[in-house]
C-alpha cells in the first residue's frame, strides 16, 4: 500500500468528516470452533463475504497471507442482474461481495471471519456501511458449505453473547449456497491502483492499515491482485 501524503488525508477527512469512522478497528475473539474443512489435507477453500464497497473488502484479503485471490463482485442475485450499475438500484437482492480463495494450510475459514468482523467492515450497521447505504452495502456471510454455515452462525452468536460491539450483529448467513459474479474489471484491485482518491484514503485505507495492526501475523506486505492473476 502507498503511503497517502499527509494534505491529501486531511483534504479527504475535511470534505468527508463522517468516515473517520473507518480508523478505528474492533479486536475480537476468534471463533471457539473450527470448521471441518480447515483440516491440513484439504485443498483451496473459498469463503464469499459482503461487507459495504467491494474495494475496501478485496483490499483488506489481498494483504492477507495465505489468501490467493480475492475477487470483488456480487452475490445473492441472478446473473442477468449482476452489473453494477444494475445492482446499485438496490432491488436486484445482490451485495457487493469480495469472493476470497485460500489456503487452509496457511489460514482457517474462522481467521477469515475474525479479520472480516473485526477490520473489514462494521457488522452492526444495517443496509448500509459508512457513507455507503442501501442493502447492496449489506453485510452478510454467503457459505459454501454446511460446516462454514455453522460457523459463520456460531460465530455470530458468541460475539454478541460476549457484547464485543456495542450495538447487535445484523449480518446476515444465507442458508444456501448462492452464485458469485465477478465484477467489472475496472473495480478489481480499485483501492490498489486509487490509493489517492478521497473515497479510498478515508474508507478504505484505514482497514488496510488496521489489518497490518491488528492481525500482524497473518499480514503480508505485498497485495496479491486480479490483475496480475490476468497477466496484465
Amino acid at each position: 500500500m502507498l503511503k497517502r501524503p499527509a494534505f491529501i488525508v486531511a483534504l479527504a477527512l475535511a470534505a468527508f468528516p463522517y468516515c473517520a469512522q473507518a480508523e478505528t478497528a474492533v479486536v475480537i475473539p476468534p471463533p471457539q470452533a473450527a470448521a471441518p474443512s480447515d483440516g491440513k489435507d484439504a485443498g483451496l477453500q473459498t469463503a464469499v463475504l459482503a461487507g459495504g464497497c467491494f474495494w475496501g473488502v478485496q483490499a483488506v484479503y489481498q494483504h492477507v497471507k495465505g489468501v490467493t485471490s480475492a475477487v470483488s463482485g456480487y452475490a445473492g442475485g441472478a446473473q442477468k442482474d449482476a452489473y453494477y450499475q444494475t445492482v446499485g438500484s438496490g432491488r436486484t437482492g445482490h451485495a457487493e461481495s469480495v469472493k476470497v480463495t485460500y489456503d487452509p494450510k496457511q489460514i482457517s475459514y474462522g481467521k477469515i471471519l475474525q479479520i472480516y468482523f473485526s477490520v473489514a467492515h462494521d457488522p452492526t450497521q444495517l443496509n448500509a456501511q459508512g457513507p455507503d447505504e442501501g442493502p447492496q452495502y449489506r453485510s452478510e456471510i454467503f457459505p459454501q458449505n454446511e460446516a462454514q454455515a455453522k460457523i459463520a452462525r456460531d460465530y455470530i452468536a458468541q460475539l454478541n453473547a460476549a457484547k464485543v460491539f456495542k450495538r447487535p450483529i445484523v449480518t446476515k448467513t444465507e442458508t444456501m449456497k448462492a452464485s458469485f459474479f465477478p465484477a467489472e474489471a475496472y473495480h478489481q484491485d480499485y483501492a490498489t491502483l486509487h490509493p489517492y482518491q478521497p473515497y479510498i484514503a478515508i474508507n478504505d485505507a484505514p482497514k488496510v492499515a488496521n489489518l497490518k495492526k491488528v492481525f500482524a501475523a497473518e499480514w503480508r506486505e505485498k497485495p496479491v491482485l486480479v490483475g496480475e492473476k490476468m497477466g496484465e
